[in-house]
């Protein structure tokens, strides 16, 4: 049995919900009682990918307020993917999302110097009272390259496997090529998530 190692970022304004998608993803739970992440936070998720691999993802949840310090450049260090979350029902989250996409490019690319595939994540579909559109969603995507979109609920666990298989594909992919990994790690697409690329099959 061999294992591959990710860390994969987790990143966007306090309170979007970052911290409880980390539970949700790895423990499966939901708690509205959380406190505020000071810094970051690790957790460790073991994917069973085949008969003869595993895959450690290694999450870092960092704290919102850390983009207005140096600090992210040391946590963003060595990275292989990235989630960036917002919030459906606070706007100002969204707006954000671009100012970190910006920040993460700026300081952490992967070994053949291209930008760190993220996924952009639109937390509290639950809720009613929505201020983002998604042709605003699509939009903001495919200008800042990200590698796809979908909207979650971490409360309910809507798409939150679903989006965190779509990334660990892409990651698969990207990194078979950086890794020498065999061309039957190269696995398609998820067909539940909007992925931004041109050539990947956009779902209406």
């Amino acid at each position: 049995m061999t294992e591959v190692l990710f860390k994969v970022l987790i990143i966007g304004d306090p309170t979007v919900g970052k911290t409880s998608f980390v539970h949700r993803y790895v423990n499966n739970l939901f708690r509205r009682d959380y406190k505020m992440t000071i810094g970051v936070d690790f957790a460790l998720k073991v994917i069973k990918w085949s008969d003869s691999q595993n895959i450690k993802l290694q999450l870092w949840d960092i704290a919102g307020q850390e983009r207005f310090t140096s600090m992210t450049r040391v946590y963003y260090k060595d990275a292989h993917a990235c989630i960036v979350m917002f919030d459906l029902t606070h706007r100002p989250t969204f707006q954000n999302t671009v100012k970190w996409k910006e920040d993460l490019d700026q300081k952490c690319t992967l070994q053949d110097g291209t930008s760190v595939p993220c996924l952009l994540l639109a937390n509290k579909s639950d809720l009613s009272n929505r201020e983002v559109d998604q042709s605003e969603i699509e939009e903001v995507c495919k200008e800042h390259d990200f590698v796809g979109w979908t909207e979650i609920s971490v409360k309910e666990g809507l798409m939150v496997d679903e989006a965190m298989r779509f990334l660990v594909e892409e990651m698969m992919a990207k990194h078979s090529t950086l890794d020498d990994f065999s061309e039957s790690l190269r696995l398609s697409s998820s067909p539940t998530i909007r992925p931004s690329a041109q050539d990947k099959p956009q779902q209406s």
